[in-house]
């Protein structure tokens, strides 16, 4: 990730004494109080001075001051190239003080991709396409893996990786920041979602099929490490609030043992239903179990702890046996917005994501200006007979509010 652009306050600045005592004198922040940066580039502000309050404003297009925020630091990014007027007002009974700031936003030196460029962390919970989507060999360390993970997803590339049962995620980025534009959705991902064309149910909802919905995770890299090591926000989809949801949820699977002997079901394809046992933070205890498609190990082979565990937001099962209670027919119904591998790809608008859906852990709306850091997790935790473990996948993301460049590429 390229180094960004950061300036704090110094606490040797000069302040712009005035003759009249109740004027708030101006405190410098640099030569000639200007910025230059470009677009989709953080510029992270924080005064060393102190106040009992702070009040951050810019003039809108219309030059009327707006208050963007009450907060000491201020994270300033913009969309589009321009000139920015920022004021800041350290309310203070004693010592008050202002600073005018311009910020002059300039057009990228290098052309931004609209794509994944980095994978950070690639960590699956088991499941029937661990360790082949994508593939593990012999040896392969973690961060071998997340260089696979990269080069399936990362660009155009579209091939898919599998985040297995529930909580098994993966942490990308691009090579900017993702900008929060007000009003409208800022990045969508891809995956392998389908409605289901012969559902034996004539009564059931449209959107139903194989739909494996991952919960999306945001941060910024306020510590400007180029680490996804800060704080992270939930974007609230349609069930956030549902009281069927569970909140800090966690779960532990833990690696079977290597003389392990199957237990089968002889009237199906599940080879060994006592496969990898899971255990829930409330004491429910489960299994993901093996079937005859799939017979490489489920728990990912390059770990080599033999307990995994996760948590989080656990939404509730999807899946609904439509043949009847035999077991051969098994459907599983999309929520309504905000998850990936939840909608087919053909559903842009159900498949893209808006920052301002963010809430804190306590489930608070927040205010990003823009993300650095994408996680996205397998939300439920649900088995579903022969089909298997419901498991998230994704094989692309893309930034919308950067032009897509491929059509510009010379036919070959």
């Amino acid at each position: 990730m390229r180094p960004i652009y950061n300036k704090v306050i110094g606490t040797c600045a000069s302040v712009l004494m005035v003759s009249c005592q109740q004027d708030i004198p101006m405190v410098s922040l640099g030569v000639d109080s200007q910025y230059r940066i470009e677009r989709m580039r953080k510029l992270i502000l924080r005064p060393e001075f102190t106040g009992e309050a702070y009040r951050w404003t810019m003039k809108d297009s219309e030059g009327a001051d707006s208050t963007v925020s009450t907060e000491r630091e201020f994270i300033f990014v913009a969309e589009k190239p321009g000139t920015y007027a920022l004021r800041l007002d350290i309310i203070d009974a004693q010592n008050p003080v202002m600073q005018e700031v311009e910020i002059n936003v300039e057009e990228e030196s290098v052309a931004y991709s609209r794509y994944i460029t980095e994978v950070y962390e690639y960590c699956p919970a088991p499941g029937q396409f661990v360790n082949i989507m994508p593939l593990y060999e012999e040896g392969d360390t973690e961060e071998d893996m997340c260089r696979k993970a990269r080069e399936s997803i990362s660009g155009t590339n579209d091939i898919m990786i599998s985040l297995g049962g529930y909580g098994g995620y993966v942490t990308f980025g691009f090579d900017h920041t993702v900008v929060n534009v007000p009003g409208q959705k800022d990045f969508k991902i891809l995956g392998n979602a389908f409605y289901a064309d012969a559902n034996p149910n004539p009564s059931a909802p449209d959107s139903g099929g194989s739909c494996e919905p991952g919960i999306v995770m945001v941060s910024i890299d306020r510590n400007n490490n180029g680490l996804p090591d800060d704080e992270w926000y939930e974007l609230a989809g349609s069930e956030y609030h549902k009281p069927e949801t569970r909140h800090g949820f966690q779960i532990t699977y833990t690696r079977p043992a290597a003389d392990k002997v199957p237990t089968p079901d002889d009237n199906s394809p599940i080879t060994d239903t006592t496969y990898i046992l899971w255990e829930t933070g409330d004491g429910e205890k489960g299994y993901i179990a093996k079937n005859a498609y799939h017979n490489q190990d489920y728990y990912p082979a390059w770990i080599a702890e033999d307990r995994l565990q996760f948590s989080g937001t656990r939404l509730a099962d999807n899946a609904v046996d439509e043949s009847g209670g035999k077991g051969s027919y098994f459907v599983l119904y999309a929520y309504e917005w905000g998850y990936v591998d939840n909608h087919p790809n053909s559903e842009e608008d159900k498949i893209s994501f808006d920052i301002g859906w963010a809430v804190d852990s306590l489930g608070n709306p927040v205010h990003l200006p823009g993300v650095d850091f994408i996680r996205v997790y397998t939300g439920v935790n649900q088995q579903c007979g022969w089909l298997g473990e419901t498991s998230t996948e994704l094989s692309r993301a893309e930034d919308l509010h950067v032009e897509d460049q491929t059509h510009y590429l010379p036919t070959p």
